[in-house]
């Protein structure tokens, strides 16, 4: 198993201790539309240095997203913010678990000083879960948005949180911050949480939503689910319902792909004419904005779709 560098004793150890008793699941060889090329550009390789010179995490390697080496060829990249350790272990995510440092108190200035060097009209914000922190890192979302604000006042700045589980307040303290974007991935359906994402609640987290659209109904609320788990397509349609009901405008949709042998196993490969439907039905549904393919994850393309997602807002309001 993979192992990472323990913040807390300085030596290697496993990645996902929690998960190491598993017996080992089959990795499905994957099909041909899930492939991606190595990245070997000038402008990835850049977009590495800044994040490495300025100390930082990003999504983008922690989870092993497969887009890695179009999104920093074009110069974006999705900052993880609060460490890298988790402190839970749901069974489709590939970041580190464990116990994790404090949170540091320059962070915010590194993500604002980077978010500028690399010219970023749209920023993406999301951390490890933090249930050891009295507001489950809210306050550092918050420093993180108004240091961004500050260093690049153009560029707009998103959120993918946490579900902020049992810490009263957190999510006013993001959202004061000011965000253009709120964002928290259901991930699944209700019926695959006790065994995807047992540490989470389905419907604590589509209240999240619902609230946080209350809260501020001028910030653009999105969400997003992996498929390929074991669901199957009613399942799928309830959860697109119960979004519309919590009022989120954007929804993404992506295929699930298995990070080791010791995670969830791929129950199937969704084929692009079938995310094709599923795109279809949610814009049916009324969702302003929709991202569906093998490859389509929750930052992916995010400053384009924000930007068609302002659009819509505006072609949809009454005149």
């Amino acid at each position: 198993m993979a192992t990472v560098f323990d913040q807390t004793k300085g030596v290697g150890r496993p990645r996902h201790p929690e998960k190491a008793h598993r017996p080992d699941q089959p990795v499905a060889r994957k099909p041909a539309w899930i492939r991606v090329k190595v990245p070997v550009s000038k402008d990835y390789f850049a977009t590495r240095e800044i994040v490495a010179r300025h100390r930082l995490a990003t999504v983008c390697e922690e989870a092993a997203c497969p887009n890695i080496g179009e999104c920093w060829a074009h110069k974006h990249a999705t900052f993880m913010i609060l460490g890298e350790i988790c402190t839970r272990a749901c069974a489709f995510c590939n970041v580190a678990t464990g116990k994790p440092l404090p949170p540091d108190p320059d962070e915010a200035e590194r993500v604002a000083f980077a978010v500028k060097e690399m010219g970023l009209k749209h920023a993406v914000i999301t951390s490890v879960d933090r249930d050891d922190l009295a507001d489950g890192g809210a306050g550092q979302f918050a420093a993180v948005i108004r240091a961004i604000c500050a260093a690049s006042p153009e560029t707009s700045i998103e959120v993918l949180t946490p579900d902020f589980r049992g810490k009263e307040g957190a999510l006013e303290v993001v959202l004061e911050a000011g965000p253009d974007v709120f964002n928290h991935n259901l991930e699944t359906v209700p019926g695959l949480y006790p065994t995807i994402r047992p540490g989470a609640r389905y419907y604590h987290s589509l209240r999240l939503l619902e609230r946080a659209k209350e809260l501020r109904p001028d910030v653009f609320t999105k969400s997003g689910i992996m498929v390929g788990l074991g669901e199957t397509r009613e399942q799928i349609m309830q959860v697109m319902d119960d979004m519309r009901c919590a009022g989120v405008e954007f929804i993404t949709i992506g295929q699930y792909l298995q990070p080791t042998r010791k995670h969830a196993p791929v129950a199937k490969f969704y084929a692009p004419e079938e995310f094709e439907d599923l795109a279809r039905a949610a814009r049916a549904k009324g969702f302003l904005m929709v991202a569906a393919s093998p490859l389509t994850r929750s930052s992916h393309n995010a400053g384009a779709d924000f930007e068609a997602l302002r659009r819509a807002r505006a072609s949809s309001s009454p005149s």
